[in-house]
């Protein structure tokens, strides 16, 4: 799997053999949503399979909740695998209260590898 390099602090993809994985990082408010929705939108129109992972979303409100349904609906409209990694637990609150779980089936960490640290979110190592 290799690193697609962005040029925003708040994501990162990964691509291999057909499966993409983002990872967000930060505040899942509107302001993140209107700056990775453009990037969102074209993996989840070509990505073979799409995992987007929160492990690094320290909140996320109803944009942000409305960006992943979005993107879910549509990679599952293709037939493409859609996975979302998240074990924030106001996050997995916020989707078990919105009624969100049949769409956007968050899986917990213990079923997925760990990230990769970054150097340039406070705390991780730079990729």
């Amino acid at each position: 799997m290799h690193l697609i390099r962005r040029g925003d602090p708040h994501l990162a993809v990964r691509s291999s053999e057909g499966l993409t994985t983002v990872e967000l990082y930060g505040e899942l408010d509107l302001v993140l949503v209107q700056r990775v929705r453009p990037e969102l939108d074209v993996l989840a129109r070509e990505a073979g399979a799409l995992t987007v992972d929160l492990r690094h979303v320290t909140f996320c409100d109803a944009s942000g909740l409305g960006l992943l349904v979005r993107c879910a609906q549509r990679v599952r409209s293709r037939g493409a695998a859609w996975r979302l990694l998240c074990d924030h637990p106001m996050t997995l609150r916020l989707i078990r209260l919105a009624d969100l779980d049949d769409v956007l089936r968050p899986s917990p960490p213990s079923t997925a590898a760990p990230p990769a640290p970054r150097h340039d979110v406070p705390g991780h190592q730079r990729i």
